[in-house]
């Protein structure tokens, strides 16, 4: 018989897959422009960093948020890393890595098989089927939109006020743009002290038609 095994921290850096995501800002309609995020582009990882980010680090500044995640990078992402708990509170950490800590890792020094300079891995609503992308992260003021890029063009929208703790569905058929997040658990255990009130996961504003 053997023992048990620990419960796994929403955020356990242990095998990173090569899930292709991108984090975006919203254009005109439904579009979007952004970068490509190499790994884990899972829900169950990005959402909790990209909603603590933006609760904690950035305090709210959602232009500042999309300054530092997309318009600043020269290349891409490798990985979103723990950085992104900064100011975060102690238990919210906790709760998130279980006292992992690995930094977020850009794509600057990429070398390309000919020596030439890697170029910047924009993606666009028009260009990230070419791009095979699996997953989006649009930065929206109301809270971030997640498509499920193997089903839809576009997504519903988590709240900037959900907290980071709460459990998503990592099946991509789970999100459709004409329900709400599917949430599998509310968070665990008390909020952090000086956390943001939670607001159970809402689907935004109407959403348009998608465009496939």
């Amino acid at each position: 018989m053997t023992a048990a095994e620990p419960p796994r921290t929403p955020l356990a850096p242990e095998n990173p897959l090569s899930t292709r995501s991108f984090i975006a800002r919203p254009t005109r309609g439904t579009g979007y422009t952004g970068i490509r995020v190499q790994l884990d582009g899972v829900r169950s990882h990005h959402l909790p960093l990209l909603l603590a980010a933006y609760q904690y680090k950035f305090g709210r500044d959602i232009e500042a948020m999309s300054r530092h995640l997309i318009d600043d990078v020269a290349v891409g992402w490798d990985e979103l890393g723990t950085d992104l708990l900064d100011d975060a509170p102690p238990a919210l950490v906790t709760a998130l890595t279980g006292g992992e800590h690995w930094p977020s890792r850009t794509l600057d020094h990429l070398i390309t098989p000919d020596g030439s300079p890697p170029v910047r891995m924009s993606v666009t609503d028009t260009t990230a089927d070419e791009q095979d992308m699996h997953w989006g992260y649009v930065l929206h003021k109301e809270g971030v939109e997640v498509i499920s890029l193997l089903h839809e063009d576009i997504g519903p929208i988590v709240s900037w006020s959900t907290d980071p703790r709460t459990a998503f569905n990592d099946h991509p058929a789970a999100w459709s743009s004409l329900d709400s997040p599917p949430a599998i658990r509310a968070s665990r255990g008390r909020k952090p002290q000086s956390a943001p009130a939670a607001a159970p996961p809402k689907a935004g504003t109407p959403r348009p038609a998608a465009r496939r």
